[in-house]
């Protein structure tokens, strides 16, 4: 691949008066950029809330950003490659904000040759021509001509991680709610515990071997005064036990500790166990992915291995009604397969269609369903165009409903390690949600997690249903 080639001015070939410009366009990503490199979070550059308070009333951009265009225009055009920066001061005469064009320009002030020093006058200014920032540098002008290939910088992508933060802060502000913590027989379990209760979000009753309870407590170097101890034989135990407060309604949610997700979730869908619903549980993905414009729900990636149409029509409509609680009035959801159109070959493409009609029909409610849609045309506008797809889902989707448990956890995993998503877990279909959280999550994704179980749960309870 052929490289722009990089020149410079030698001292000799330096007259006074010279000059160089750079114009640049600020972003928000440059900002929020300039701001992970440096080190410099101070509030006024990323904080909206924060900066609505100054003198500005809006967030600006660094000053030592607009700065940096003087040591790239020094560095790459004049004098270039080769160029010692010697020296710098700076006034900054104007905020610069986001969406602001900024115009730099250095200018040969003064020539030493006992030195081979340069002094530049520079100078900064935006799109109405007033001056951000002026000042002088001084450099020591490279004293050979250099034509050097310019260097191909990578793709950089700002992964923005904020979708989950108003459902946290929304749950936070309502009353905690009592929540059954499974055989938290592990330190990581106890610290679990801590997180839920210390982020306002839920108060854990810890139901398991109290001996091993305390001792895992120990090892996490943690009291448990305060928590509601319900001791039992074993993890089977805690898991009925757990389920009978449900019933009860002594707890409004039910998180899952240091036991396997089977034994707690075969307590929550065994024969008589009161937690069941008419419907089949089901789990979500509930992904933060920093390349997408929403909240994307991944279903099934975790509980139904090979689901049958009547499976999958519950699976879609435990998704579709939980963007309901979240305030998503009509959820998209695209069915997918590896093609968009319907094979016989392909069991998937048939049950996608199938599923588009059964809404068509009301037999899914809430939500608009299309499919088959490969992943491509389901997340990408761009990629459904080319295809000549004509759907009110493709390229807009809120929720992927997957041909089965395989495909679905590794498209989540993919979203997760590929893209750079969170992913919070919900187990869908009882009649309180259910918490399934890995060793693997951060502590966001937990905190994420226990946030949609509350509003789940509170919002369930508000309207008088049960908590799919």
């Amino acid at each position: 691949m052929d490289q722009t080639l990089m020149t410079n001015r030698t001292f000799d070939e330096l007259s006074v008066g010279d000059s160089a410009t750079l114009v640049r366009t600020v972003r928000q990503e440059d900002i929020d950029l300039f701001a992970t490199s440096s080190g410099d979070f101070n509030p006024t550059h990323l904080d909206t809330a924060f900066a609505a308070d100054t003198r500005t009333g809006h967030i600006i951009a660094h000053g030592m950003w607009t700065a940096g265009m003087v040591s790239a225009l020094l560095g790459t055009k004049l004098p270039g490659p080769g160029t010692v920066y010697l020296a710098q001061d700076l006034t900054f005469l104007k905020p610069v904000s986001p969406g602001d064009t900024i115009t730099a320009t250095v200018t040969v002030q003064e020539k030493r040759a006992e030195s081979q020093v340069v002094l530049f006058n520079t100078r900064c200014v935006n799109q109405a021509g007033e001056d951000v920032l002026t000042g002088t540098a001084t450099v020591m002008a490279p004293p050979e001509h250099v034509a050097w290939p310019q260097t191909i910088l990578p793709d950089i992508a700002v992964q923005r991680h904020d979708r989950f933060d108003a459902i946290v802060a929304e749950a936070r502000r309502l009353p905690l709610l009592r929540t059954a913590l499974v055989h938290p027989c592990s330190p990581e379990a106890i610290l679990a515990a801590f997180e839920i209760r210390d982020e306002g979000l839920l108060d854990p009753v810890l139901i398991g071997p109290e001996a091993k309870i305390r001792a895992a407590a120990a090892k996490a170097g943690v009291s448990l005064d305060g928590f509601e101890i319900i001791s039992v034989e074993h993890s089977h135990a805690a898991a009925a036990r757990a389920v009978e407060l449900a019933v009860a309604g002594r707890v409004e949610t039910i998180m899952k500790g240091s036991l396997h997700s089977d034994e707690l979730l075969g307590a929550v869908v065994a024969p008589g166990s009161g937690l069941k619903t008419e419907r089949r549980i089901s789990h979500v993905y509930v992904m933060d992915v920093p390349a997408y414009t929403k909240l994307l729900i991944v279903t099934d990636a975790a509980i139904n291995i090979a689901p049958t149409l009547d499976h999958k029509r519950d699976i879609c409509q435990n998704a579709i009604d939980l963007l309901h609680l979240l305030g998503n009035p009509e959820p998209k959801v695209a069915v997918l397969a590896a093609v968009e159109t319907v094979n016989d070959k392909m069991p998937a493409t048939l049950d996608a269609a199938a599923l588009t009609v059964m809404a068509a029909r009301g037999q899914i409610t809430g939500g608009r369903v299309d499919g088959p849609l490969a992943f491509d045309n389901a997340i990408s506008m761009d990629a459904a165009r080319t295809k000549g797809i004509v759907s009110p889902v493709a390229g807009q989707a809120d929720i992927l409903l997957v041909p089965d448990l395989e495909a679905g956890n590794m498209l989540a995993k993919q979203l997760l390690y590929f893209a750079g998503a969170d992913a919070a877990g919900l187990v869908l279909g009882a009649r309180v949600p259910i918490i399934l959280t890995s060793r693997s999550d951060s502590l966001k994704v937990r905190i994420a997690s226990a946030a949609l179980a509350k509003l789940v749960a509170a919002r369930s309870l508000a309207q008088g249903l049960p908590a799919r």
